[in-house]
């Protein structure tokens, strides 16, 4: 088949460093549906959708874009967790009429008009659109780190750290990476719990960075107490996991005032 035709407005590029599993069986979707943070209906409906696999304690290990084929899904994650993750699938797959295989694929990320074929960024309209099976490159590079440091957009390597982070401090029920009327999964208790408490102890912030300093760097208070930790940085803003209830007033990072950015 010819490459889809891209829009001369469109900017895109080949996503580095992404692994691909397919899930296939006619159990595929109730599998899952057991495992992942994310509807199967729903990606099934939209054709993609955002999600992740947790420890019973409700902490991370992989996030990942689930996307619905014609026979399988495919689940497209960051390649050093996708060896891990298909592991661990395997393991919970018991009697299921399903199978996990790593698979070779490639997956191609843009802004402006979408292509034939191509799906909407379920996290957020600011991170464009996802074209699968196809390499392709045009206009000039985006700047996607910046793009999703001002949407509040973690990503594996940075802000979440498999086996540590709790997803709803990272923002998932706000990037549609979960669904609270679902039922069981791994891990939904404790993540149904969180959810309906008052506030969250920890969330994910804006700050502003005159200079760059580096990924892991504390956000501290006055008095030298951690309020923080800033990690994705890109045109003198900045990621950072905070506490809510230490992120006001004097904050520096690496010796330099910073300031938490209004959403």
């Amino acid at each position: 088949m010819p490459d889809p035709i891209l829009s001369p407005d469109a900017r895109c590029a080949p996503v580095p460093g992404r692994g691909f599993l397919r899930v296939t069986g006619p159990d595929r979707e109730k599998f899952l549906q057991g495992l992942v943070t994310q509807d199967m209906g729903r990606v099934i409906r939209d054709g993609i959708g955002y999600g992740a696999m947790l420890t019973p304690q409700g902490k991370l290990l992989a996030d990942f874009l689930l996307v619905a084929e014609p026979e399988a899904v495919l689940i497209d994650v960051a390649e050093d967790l996708a060896e891990d993750l298909a592991r661990r699938l395997v393991m919970f797959k018991l009697r299921s009429k399903a199978a996990v295989e790593r698979v070779e694929g490639v997956v191609t990320r843009g802004i402006g008009p979408r292509p034939e074929g191509a799906l909407a960024d379920p996290r957020d309209p600011a991170l464009g659109w996802r074209l699968y099976g196809v390499a392709l490159e045009q206009g000039a590079p985006v700047d996607w780190e910046a793009l999703r440091i001002a949407a509040l957009v973690p990503e594996t390597g940075a802000e979440l750290v498999p086996g540590d982070s709790f997803v709803l401090e990272l923002g998932f029920e706000r990037l549609n990476g979960v669904d609270f009327r679902k039922g069981c999964y791994v891990g939904q208790e404790v993540t149904a719990r969180m959810h309906h408490k008052t506030t969250l102890r920890r969330q994910l912030m804006v700050l502003s960075v005159a200079e760059p300093v580096p990924v892991g760097t504390p956000v501290l208070m006055e008095d030298g107490r951690e309020a923080g930790v800033l990690y994705t940085q890109a045109g003198g803003r900045g990621l950072a996991l905070m506490r809510v209830d230490r992120a006001e007033g004097a904050l520096t990072v690496g010796g330099q005032p910073v300031t938490v950015v209004p959403e």
